[in-house]
């Protein structure tokens, strides 16, 4: 099951993406009351997931309401989260390697904990929008492709073993950073919180149609050149592992995202460090999970 939130006009809908590249409008089929993105759909809780399955189950009415692509601006699933988006640092052995590299530290240092830091609402945006390019702020734009987790049922202190009963589905997040401003700040969350730094999407993949979070594949292209390649294998803290520490003592609620870290080939850690500018095209795909597209402007 993917579910999308997209707009037609005003407001927004919850849809689903179809083979033919329309989009199944499921707040028009499952009618008055009905969630209006994803994010409600997911504090709607059991039955109303339920009542969206037999929604797709039921192909004979698709025809009356699916939305030409062109007709559907998708936007980010989740357009505004009820809490920063949770972001997970430095989580990839082969990223950790080349970044500590980069820095003139030992780069077999790994962390010990999760490094945490977290991006406010303001920086989420959808496939096929813009990010601006923030040059009178930052001189070193960079990208980086992350798996994210989607909260479907919260709690506190949720243990490891129980703690892929807690998500909903899986999605895209790129989490577009200004090194510079990382650096100057002496910490992460000023130069990963401007606006439009998180592209996010295109759709939530439900977790039953994920078998595994830990073998999947990550792209990233820029301007059609493959700059991030990796797997999910590669996490030094797995799916559960992230969701046991992040709710210790704190609350995860419905609806909650994760990011939960980037693999090695981010530009700043190339030789010359090799920024993101206005006309730049990212391109992010995650097996199974779809392709988030997004234009760096001015």
């Amino acid at each position: 099951m993917k579910f999308l939130t997209f707009s037609r006009g005003t407001g927004t809908r919850l849809g689903s993406p179809l083979d033919d590249g329309k989009v199944l409008d499921l707040s028009a089929m499952l009618g008055s009351g009905a969630p209006l993105d994803v994010g409600q759909l997911i504090e709607a809780g059991d039955a109303a997931l339920q009542a969206a399955r037999a929604a797709l189950d039921d192909t004979a009415r698709h025809a009356a309401h699916s939305v030409p692509a062109g007709e559907a601006r998708i936007l980010a699933p989740i357009p505004r989260p009820g809490k920063n988006v949770f972001c997970v640092g430095r989580n990839y052995r082969e990223h950790i390697i080349e970044g500590n590299r980069a820095a003139g530290r030992d780069p077999n240092d790994f962390p010990k904990a999760l490094e945490l830091f977290t991006k406010p609402w303001t920086t989420v945006i959808g496939t096929g929008e813009a990010v601006r390019r923030h040059a009178a702020h930052t001189r070193l734009l960079d990208y980086e492709i992350e798996l994210a987790i989607v909260i479907g049922k919260g709690g506190t202190d949720i243990p490891r073993e129980r703690a892929l009963a807690h998500v909903f589905g899986y999605t895209i997040v790129n989490d577009v950073t200004a090194r510079d401003l990382q650096k100057h700040h002496g910490q992460w969350f000023k130069g990963k919180s401007l606006d439009t730094f998180c592209p996010m999407g295109p759709w939530v993949v439900h977790r039953s149609a994920v078998p595994d979070a830990q073998r999947l594949q990550l792209v990233m292209e820029v301007n059609g050149e493959i700059r991030q390649d990796a797997n999910t294998s590669d996490m030094l803290f797995d799916v559960p592992a992230i969701i046991e520490q992040v709710s210790a003592g704190l609350s995860l609620h419905a609806g909650d995202v994760i990011a939960t870290g980037t693999p090695c080939g981010v530009g700043f850690a190339m030789q010359p460090p090799r920024c993101l500018e206005p006309g730049d095209e990212m391109r992010a795909r995650i097996t199974g999970l779809g392709e988030l597209v997004n234009r760096v402007i001015d």
